[in-house]
């Protein structure tokens, strides 16, 4: 092309002369055009540049999709919620959306489309918000085929940034997490301020959280959220709106760690995951315990001689009125009066001593089925205290290491109104110590349960102080828990978390004596949460409440008590019946304890293989049976042991009648006091029940 250019450009030239060409009409005409062309080309272009403005304009403010899907599994997916500020976990169809995640990290502002900075797998989404954190979601592989699980990690990237992800109950109705004073079910109803996901000392810290506690949540759409255990997070409840994890805001720059979980419904979600929070071998308690109703000793004594007089008269009396071998139950203070401590709140050490000191003859306590109370807390007055610091075991007890010396200071703190220090369960030597004198203590005493209490609450963060590493959060009651589990299967303890593999009775937190969720209608609440963490093995607190410390006088309140822990794992009494009520109550008493023994101790010794082989819980929710059915989801005041039996007692003071909600499409209900058979799926209104009845029905085959 380029030869043919040039041949004809000097033909041209050679034949200028011959045949001559307009010069100025031609040249004039192309160079009018050019400047037509030119402004209409400048037109144009601004008129385009106009539109893509209007349109970039467009796509970001309106156009652009209120969603994306950032990370989709088998059978579903998280999807990106622009405007909600929300990671939403839906099907893949996005028929239901299965729980809502409102992002509270950073301040709320319209986060534009999210780009996957992990593009190249497929099973994982990365990305870096804001400069301020990052974000790390993968697809994990669930415990069986049918689970799907999300790994969703926050790690911020400067200091002092509080990372905050909040939980909606919008359709969603959640179980687990901590025990509180006023136990609901589900967690919908709690108002909770954001504080660390701990155990409390209720006594101190009555808004706090109680005394069972784990990292787990169960959504009714089958999904659970279990937080990475060590990982230190702070909770908080808005009722019927949602409930926020929340990290710390420190140097530290601490994660916020948790794994979401997908299963087919609820009752599937929490076998498959909830069932198997500890992965150790599951051990059971001395059952023996289940068939001994417990009566609470209540008569204050000063010396050793008067509390042995005062416990065989009580004896005396209980088998005069026909109540059954039972347990009697001391206190700390009954405790130590028999181990001639002097008021001490541990037994005494000395090296050379091999037994307590003014050892006496226990001859009238001996046949005596009783329990013992023991603690980690010891009197800053009493003689094993100063006996540790002349022998130079400061380091015994929970210290601050002085900054003048080497020596450790022990943190004073207060135990039952006295001040006091705490045992130091991080020292071996300490360790080894506290648990020889409790073994021999037992042993010396008779005892058939020892409880030990005082495990709750971290005494450093309760007095402002960073705790060292190996105590911080819960760690403390683990390993006293651990402490308490290697005496034998016969203790019982007052707090655990990640211990429900243990082989413990755990007694329940102390109730008002009244009708509310802080009293007898708080008492379901608290055995479906119990059992639902996999602390099957509690001991109720005792009939009529115990909080005020004070005996029960509402002849009613008794009854409709009584009938409550006659289907729990054991019954105990702190008022006698003989000083409550009637002779005709004391009558009801001695059938409702027959009963207990007869019925309820066999199938609770049923179920607990259950528990042992796959951790399915022993009192169940009515959901256990009716997953899919929301009518089940709020229901409070019942409860299934196995899936046999379900339980409907009255709470509410006053009433003699009920309305009945009976579980399980396809199954049929017996009802034990009419011996009338009912649908699964009913709805009974008005039920009658008396004063002295209790709605139990049994599944028909």
């Amino acid at each position: 092309m380029k030869l043919c250019f040039t041949d004809s450009f000097q033909f041209l030239l050679r034949n200028r002369n011959q045949s001559p060409i307009p010069e100025v009409t031609w040249d004039s005409g192309l160079k009018e055009m050019n400047e037509t062309w030119k402004g209409a080309i400048a037109c144009l272009g601004v008129a385009v540049f106009f539109v893509m403005t209007i349109g970039i304009i467009y796509w970001q403010v309106v156009d652009q999709p209120n969603k994306n899907w950032i990370l989709r599994g088998s059978t579903s997916g998280l999807i990106w919620e622009r405007r909600s500020h929300s990671l939403v976990l839906q099907t893949l169809s996005e028929e239901k959306t299965l729980v809502e995640i409102n992002v509270g990290n950073f301040p709320d502002m319209e986060q534009p489309f999210v780009k996957n900075l992990c593009w190249l797998n497929k099973t994982e989404f990365c990305y870096t918000w804001d400069a301020m954190a990052d974000l790390e979601i993968s697809l994990e592989p669930g415990p069986s085929a049918s689970t799907e699980c999300y790994s969703i990690n926050w790690t911020p990237l400067h200091c002092k940034i509080t990372l905050k992800d909040c939980f909606s109950m919008t359709n969603v109705s959640w179980y687990g997490g901590a025990s509180i004073r006023a136990q609901r079910w589900p967690l919908n109803n709690v108002n909770t301020k954001s504080q660390p996901f701990v155990i409390s000392n209720l006594t101190k810290n009555p808004t706090g959280y109680g005394s069972v506690l784990e990292k787990y949540f169960l959504g009714s759409t089958g999904v659970t959220v279990t937080v990475a255990p060590d990982v230190p997070i702070s909770l908080s409840v808005e009722s019927n709106r949602h409930f926020c994890l929340e990290s710390p805001s420190s140097i530290a720059m601490v994660p916020l760690q948790y794994m979401v979980c997908i299963s087919q419904n609820i009752t599937a979600a929490h076998q498959e995951v909830g069932s198997q929070l500890s992965e150790q071998e599951r051990r059971l308690p001395n059952t023996d315990i289940l068939g001994l109703p417990i009566c609470r000793h209540y008569k204050a004594a000063d010396s050793a001689a008067k509390m042995e007089r005062g416990l065989r008269s009580f004896f005396n009396r209980l088998k005069r009125h026909h109540l059954g071998e039972g347990l009697i139950a001391l206190n700390e203070h009954s405790t130590m009066l028999l181990s001639n401590a002097d008021h001490m709140h541990l037994p005494m050490a000395s090296r050379k001593m091999h037994a307590l000191r003014h050892t006496r003859d226990l001859s009238l306590i001996k046949p005596l089925k009783f329990s013992i109370t023991l603690s980690p807390y010891t009197s800053i007055n009493s003689q094993l205290f100063l006996s540790s610091l002349q022998e130079g075991k400061e380091n015994y007890w929970l210290s601050l290491q002085s900054k003048f010396d080497s020596h450790p200071t022990p943190l004073l703190t207060k135990w039952k109104g006295q001040f006091s220090v705490r045992l130091n369960v991080t020292n071996d030597a300490a360790r080894s110590w506290y648990m020889d004198r409790m073994s021999l203590l037992w042993q010396r005493l008779g005892a058939q349960y020892v409880t030990f209490e005082g495990a709750e609450g971290n005494t450093f963060a309760e007095q402002a102080i960073q705790p060292p590493r190996e105590l911080e959060g819960d760690k403390y009651i683990g390993i006293f828990a651990l402490m308490a589990a290697t005496l034998g299967n016969s203790t019982i303890i007052s707090a655990v978390t990640r211990s429900n593999h243990l082989p413990l009775f755990i007694q329940m937190t102390p109730l008002q004596s009244d009708w509310s969720y802080a009293g007898l209608k708080g008492i379901i609440p608290s055995v479906l949460h119990y059992s639902l963490l996999g602390y099957n093995f509690f001991i109720p607190d005792a009939v009529g409440g115990t909080l005020a410390n004070e005996f029960l006088t509402e002849e009613e309140l008794y009854i409709r008590w009584l009938q409550i822990v006659t289907f729990l794992p054991v019954m105990s009494f702190s008022t006698p019946p003989w000083v409550c009520c009637d002779d005709w109550v004391l009558n009801l008493t001695r059938q409702y304890i027959q009963r207990h023994q007869d019925f309820v101790v066999p199938l609770i010794v049923k179920f607990s293989k259950e528990w042992l082989s796959w951790g399915y819980p022993i009192f169940r929710p009515l959901w256990w049976l009716s997953p899919n059915d929301p009518v089940t989801f709020t229901i409070d005041d019942e409860y299934l042991i196995g899936d046999e039996v379900l339980i409907a007692p009255i709470t509410e003071q006053g009433r003699v009648q009920r309305d009945i909600y009976l579980p399980g499409e396809g199954h049929k209900w017996m009802d034990t006091n009419t011996a009338q058979v009912f649908d699964g799926g009913t709805l009974i209104r008005n039920y009658s029940v008396s004063l002295v009845e209790v709605p139990v029905f049994v599944k028909a085959s």
